[in-house]
């Protein structure tokens, strides 16, 4: 496939993420969206609509799939976009579990295509600016790190397919808490090897679909402890991440949305002092990122790979493999879990 090819996408897959990815390839402006297709009717379509998901996947044109549909098409739509012969960007989860990941990168590393993973959290300004300063060593090591994500439903997403754990995989930890995981992993760049959680629905009450998860993790070797909460019963929206270090500290409180329900995106920066009162608030340095710029820099990055060869950095599968078997150890640590999440687990990883 050249790199004109490439450049013709399709979209499985066109609410609010389809929309949202179609938005970015035309601010990047080297794509051409030609065909979309959803399960639902689509109002005043700007595009073609095709008549299934496998007319897209089979159409010699596109070069270039985007899957944003539902959790559990996710998987069996990336291995045949694959073997398609397209390059694929989708978005997470990536799958159910890190097995299936796995099957997946086999049928990536048969077809020699490009395949990327939507964590557009890390190109957020706010989380860039962070790994720069984390990287730049100024600060020294990184000792530990919190990070607090959680949001608020009302009744109305019973009806959603999110509530559905055959179609979801999960609840608020793959909903959400996947992109604090991998924004964990991004910044201590290790792997966590100890994992303590509890994860629970005691107030929704859904099966097999977790409303609160708490762990604490460790990567042994460096020492690097985490401490993280991701929630829909926290009748607010919030975003917080907190990194640590040696000689100094970055706190980003708030999170650049469309919708604006997290608030500002706020990155405090400061030195650490060791002579008391160790907390003065004047002596940070606060940065505001008033635009979210990400889903544009994430078309980018894919249209950098499938256009100029560069390689994925962010959003490769072998990062999507290490945020879901990090997954897998939250949902096996947790000695309350219900027997229908363990239940799922098992079947899936068979």
């Amino acid at each position: 496939m050249n790199a004109q090819a490439a450049k013709s996408v399709g979209i499985v897959g066109f609410g609010k993420m389809g929309q949202i990815r179609a938005q970015a390839l035309e601010e990047d402006g080297r794509a051409t969206v030609v065909k979309i297709f959803d399960p639902l009717p689509i109002d005043a379509p700007k595009y073609p609509v095709a008549a299934s998901a496998q007319e897209i996947i089979n159409d010699p044109e596109i070069g270039s799939i985007f899957i944003c549909g539902v959790n559990d098409a996710n998987m069996p739509l990336t291995q045949a976009a694959l073997r398609a012969g397209k390059h694929v960007f989708c978005e997470k989860p990536p799958a159910f579990n890190a097995a299936q990941v796995r099957e997946i990168m086999e049928v990536e590393r048969a077809c020699g295509k490009v395949l990327m993973y939507g964590f557009n959290h890390r190109h957020h300004g706010g989380v860039r600016k962070m790994k720069d300063v984390i990287a730049s060593g100024v600060y020294g090591r990184v000792l530990w790190m919190r990070g607090r994500y959680g949001k608020s439903v009302d009744e109305n997403y019973l009806h959603t397919w999110r509530a559905d754990s055959a179609r979801a995989g999960g609840g608020i930890l793959l909903d959400q808490g996947i992109h604090m995981l991998d924004l964990f992993l991004h910044m201590g760049d290790v792997p966590f090897d100890e994992v303590h959680a509890f994860v629970s629905s005691r107030y929704w009450n859904i099966p097999g679909i977790e409303d609160n998860v708490f762990a604490i993790m460790r990567n042994r070797d460096t020492g690097i402890e985490v401490s993280f909460h991701s929630t829909m019963t926290q009748w607010r929206h919030l975003f917080s991440l907190e990194v640590f270090l040696e000689r100094g500290y970055l706190v980003l409180n708030g999170l650049k949305t469309s919708s604006g329900t997290y608030g500002e995106e706020q990155l405090s920066i400061a030195k650490n002092r060791s002579i008391a009162p160790a907390a003065c608030w004047e002596n940070e340095e606060k940065l505001h990122f008033r635009v979210d710029t990400s889903w544009r820099s994430e078309a980018e990055h894919f249209m950098d790979a499938v256009t100029l060869g560069m390689p994925v950095t962010y959003g490769t599968s072998e990062q999507a493999l290490e945020v879901m078997s990090l997954i897998d150890r939250i949902y096996e640590n947790d000695h309350r879990i219900g027997d229908d999440l363990h239940e799922k687990l098992q079947v899936v990883g068979e």
